[in-house]
């Protein structure tokens, strides 16, 4: 995109409260099309539901741009839990409720509210354990402490591979082409069931629509590239490139559904 628009990209990363430093710093520049935010599920879908103080207002205080890709969330058991199927872990997780844990990489995380949707769907009770990051989740999950976590492709796979772990379904509506034989879990008698994260361009609102339609179409053009399509290819990532109707709709449901989720489960944020 920077090749295309004539201009040098800068990522500037602003950890802390869940991403809100981050929106807050962008509902805030000037609506020039000088500086967009890498919005995700957490901070535009889950934030709003956990965060009462919350000091943004994601339909009031951005301009959707693009939907940009979406990446869907695994189940998966270490090595001490006898499960090797969905179907079995959720047996397991009945004759013991409240006995059997999962890891995630935070309160709110992706992970977190992904176990709280199956949890929820499943009627199943499990623990969750939150942890300060992914490293020290996974670390925990090789070597047995704590006994499922759901994350992305990527932090999983080479641990499949090395037979470490066992993925047990894929949260997405289709299976993916690096595992074709792990099933889904709306096939596995859950139907309509998807957890997936998702990462798309917001700009602070006001920005000119004929800045964000810009915007949007090189965006589209960079997502068609096929060094981009490579590298989402490798995490299991699906290139979307939605309009700024459609994200706008896309975001609106999402807030909806991964609130009914959070309030189900009455999680609060930190």
């Amino acid at each position: 995109m920077g090749h295309a628009l004539g201009q040098s990209v800068v990522v500037e990363n602003k950890p802390g409260g869940q991403g809100s430093i981050a929106m807050i710093e962008g509902a805030r520049a000037a609506p020039d099309g000088y500086t967009l935010v890498l919005g995700h599920v957490g901070t535009m879908a889950v934030n709003p539901a956990m965060m009462p103080k919350l000091q943004y207002d994601v339909d009031k205080d951005f301009a959707p741009v693009t939907l940009l890709t979406r990446v869907p969330m695994l189940f998966a058991v270490g090595p001490s839990v006898n499960a090797k199927s969905l179907d079995e872990f959720i047996s397991l997780s009945k004759a013991r409720p409240g006995k059997l844990n999962y890891g995630s990489a935070g309160n709110g995380s992706a992970g977190h509210l992904a176990f709280e949707m199956l949890k929820d769907t499943a009627q199943v009770n499990l623990t969750h354990v939150p942890y300060k990051g992914t490293g020290a989740q996974m670390t925990d999950l090789l070597a047995g402490t704590i006994d499922a976590a759901s994350a992305g492709l990527p932090g999983f796979l080479p641990h499949v591979k090395a037979g470490k772990l066992r993925i047990l379904a894929v949260g997405a509506a289709e299976r993916l082409p690096a595992l074709p034989d792990v099933p889904t879990v709306g096939e596995l008698g859950y139907p309509g069931f998807e957890s997936s994260q998702w990462f798309g361009l917001i700009a602070p609102a006001k920005t000119p629509p004929q800045v964000i339609e810009r915007i949007n179409k090189e965006a589209q053009k960079a997502l068609r590239a096929a060094s981009v399509k490579r590298r989402l290819e490798e995490d299991s990532s699906t290139a979307v490139g939605w309009g700024p109707r459609e994200f706008t709709t896309f975001i609106t449901s999402e807030k909806k559904r991964w609130g009914d989720v959070v309030r189900s489960a009455k999680l609060q944020a930190d």
